[in-house]
């Protein structure tokens, strides 16, 4: 079996006396595009934020590439090749587009593939080069999702973590989205998605797993979830 890029073993994770993670263990093999589906407060979010060390495990333990990565700080994270495109996009508003894009390249062994992550994520959203000088608060809510993704690329990272990258959008820019993550997953880049629209995730998707109450309750090809009697009436409504 090919060793797992991406490896998570009986994660728990607290904030104060609640517990979001209980033991949760999960692989992600390089190239795969794989989503974590699971309803409002099962810990899809958390789950993401412990491998960025954007909140720190309570137990268990995240590896990249057969080493440890628990407890680095998070600049030392994306410097290993792991980005995040966080819900909500979290962008600094009164700032460029470029401005915005060059903070994906902000750890110093990063910023020499900024160059070359700037051609790429032009090459994605031809419209950030030609808006390159323009102030994000001014932005359409597309506009904005297209800065945080390519904010998350230009590091050239090895994994990119996704979530709820379709949150707010209308529908014709979802399909273009999913189509752009998909782009991205071709190009070599491994991904890991947690999205709302549980049914476009499961269709661009190599694997999946499902997250309830903090517990990783299924997994799988996501071809086979999509048609599961459980996650066909829990998150597709039928």
């Amino acid at each position: 079996m090919t060793r797992p890029l991406l490896e998570i073993e009986n994660l728990t994770v607290h904030y104060g006396d609640l517990q979001a993670l209980w033991g949760i263990s999960f692989h992600i093999l390089e190239g795969e595009l794989t989503t974590l589906i699971g309803g409002n407060g099962a810990g899809k979010t958390t789950t993401l934020r412990a491998i960025s060390s954007l909140v720190p495990a309570s137990g268990g333990g995240i590896r990249f590439r057969g080493h440890s990565i628990a407890g680095l700080p998070p600049d030392r994270v994306v410097e290993l090749g792991i980005s995040q495109i966080p819900e909500g996009r979290l962008l600094f508003p009164d700032m460029t587009v470029w401005e915005n894009l060059a903070m994906g390249a902000y750890p110093k062994s990063r910023r020499a593939h900024l160059a070359d992550g700037l051609a790429w994520v032009y090459r994605l959203f031809p419209i950030l080069k030609e808006r390159e000088r323009q102030s994000v608060r001014t932005m359409s809510g597309g506009e904005q999702q297209m800065v945080a993704i390519g904010r998350s690329l230009v590091a050239r990272p090895q994994v990119l973590l996704v979530d709820e990258p379709s949150l707010g959008l209308a529908p014709l820019l979802v399909a273009e989205l999913f189509q752009i993550l998909q782009e991205i997953n071709r190009a070599g880049v491994t991904v890991l998605l947690v999205e709302q629209n549980v049914r476009h995730a499961l269709e661009i998707s190599h694997r999946a797993y499902v997250l309830e109450t903090g517990r990783i309750v299924m997994e799988g090809p996501a071809r086979d979830l999509i048609r599961h009697d459980h996650v066909r009436s829990a998150y597709l409504g039928l």
